[in-house]
């Protein structure tokens, strides 16, 4: 078969290398670059994500994709640290002694916590779907753990739309990020950087005779007598890893609408560290970002030359002006950074970063074929209730797999 993929990022990118060799395969991607939210910059010598990214312990399609393309011996796993930042002090919050001294949660308040985290991978993660994670937290731990732990982590992933997020997403999370030490969690990271994967699927479909077009945007999709036609051109199936609502205003299917929110992420380079050692730094405070992450309090700063740090936005609807200028003013006055202690500085935007796993999400999940089109992405079944990178995977696996006839296309 002459299969046209759209979207060049992981999903995408993991669907084509399935199906190339067997079927001839045309993979678009709108970006002058592949990876999507997986994408890289390199600077100084050096790759280094637009948006943060780690891997966890339960990934294991991520570990087998890894080893089809020689890269796991890359594989390192790290201790990743976390604090809050809250009435302008760092509170780190990692050991057990850490926990105790943090003068937001009282005893009873951190027995809560920690009899939640205990429990939340024996959690029923569909029943939970219609029930608002603010309400579940406050009904069942209390207000005051609610406003000082979980709303600080709810800004950061989805910044005003926080109140809308279903308790499966806040559980499964907590589930997902349970694998820790006595010092942090343990997390997973690509020597070399992420952008590895994505190099090394580029260079296997292309091998196998696939086809990879960059800014190269879909702007007309239709279907007339079992044949598709994508930008004009003819092909006997398409598989779209892109937002739904993005492939409708190309002649997709028209379908129930999937929240989807923007993110702007900056990342800069500086000669110091500013957050103590602490790698995930959530904003308790109100702040125009959610989050500072310090990637070189993670990944060794002699790997680089220089500390590197995200400061990670979530928007919906248009982008706010000068977003930048916005994050990197108030990270200076809050952090006491003079402004020529900032080496460099890159912005990324993306409009439809993800999705949002508002209440009664599950019921949006659009079925891998609809109307005779394959899709699968960040909105798939195998990224609900929290994307990842191992989510894309599988989402890119399945869908190769439905178009393929090797797996069923139902969602159930």
């Amino acid at each position: 078969m002459r299969i046209c993929v759209i979207g060049g990022g992981l999903t995408g990118l993991v669907a084509a290398h399935t199906l190339a060799g067997e079927h001839e395969v045309q993979l678009v991607e709108k970006m002058p670059y592949l990876g999507g939210c997986l994408s890289s910059y390199h600077v100084n010598g050096y790759w280094i994500e637009r948006y943060y990214h780690h891997c966890f312990s339960g990934d294991t399609h991520l570990f087998a994709l890894l080893r089809d393309l020689g890269l796991i011996d890359a594989l390192e796993w790290k201790t990743g640290t976390t604090g809050y930042y809250s009435g302008g002090a760092i509170y780190p919050l990692n050991t057990p002694l850490e926990i105790l001294r943090y003068p937001e949660l009282s005893l009873i308040d951190k027995a809560k916590l920690a009899y939640l985290t205990l429990t939340a991978k024996r959690a029923d993660i569909s029943a939970l779907d219609d029930i608002p994670a603010e309400r579940y937290i406050i009904d069942n731990l209390g207000r005051n753990i609610y406003s000082s732990f979980f709303e600080p982590l709810l800004k950061s992933k989805f910044g005003d739309r926080r109140q809308e997020v279903s308790a499966a997403w806040l559980i499964s999370r907590i589930a997902i990020r349970s694998d820790r030490g006595v010092s942090g969690e343990h997390l997973g990271y690509l020597n070399g950087g992420f952008h590895s994967i994505i190099d090394a699927l580029e260079d296997a479909i292309r091998k196998n005779q696939g086809i990879i077009q960059t800014q190269c945007p879909v702007s007309s999709l239709s279907r007339e007598d079992g044949i598709w036609r994508v930008n004009g051109t003819r092909f006997d199936a398409v598989v779209s890893t892109i937002p739904p609502h993005e492939l409708q205003k190309a002649g997709g299917p028209v379908m129930p609408p999937v929240p989807y929110q923007g993110a702007a992420c900056v990342t800069l380079a500086m000669d110091r560290d500013i957050t103590n050692g602490i790698y995930w730094l959530n904003m308790k405070d109100s702040a125009p970002y959610g989050a500072v992450v310090s990637h070189t309090n993670f990944i060794p700063v002699d790997r680089y030359g220089e500390h590197l740090v995200y400061l990670a936005s979530y928007f919906s609807g248009a982008l706010p002006a000068h977003i930048d200028k916005t994050l990197i003013d108030d990270f200076c006055i809050r952090f006491s950074v003079a402004r020529n202690e900032i080496r460099w500085h890159r912005v990324a935007v993306d409009p439809w970063a993800g999705p949002v796993y508002t209440t009664g999400y599950r019921s949006l999940i659009p079925a891998y074929e609809n109307q005779g089109l394959f899709m699968a992405g960040m909105f798939s079944r195998e990224n609900y209730p929290e994307r990842s990178m191992e989510g894309s995977i599988r989402a890119g696996i399945k869908v190769a797999g439905c178009i393929a006839g090797r797996d069923s296309c139902d969602q159930t």
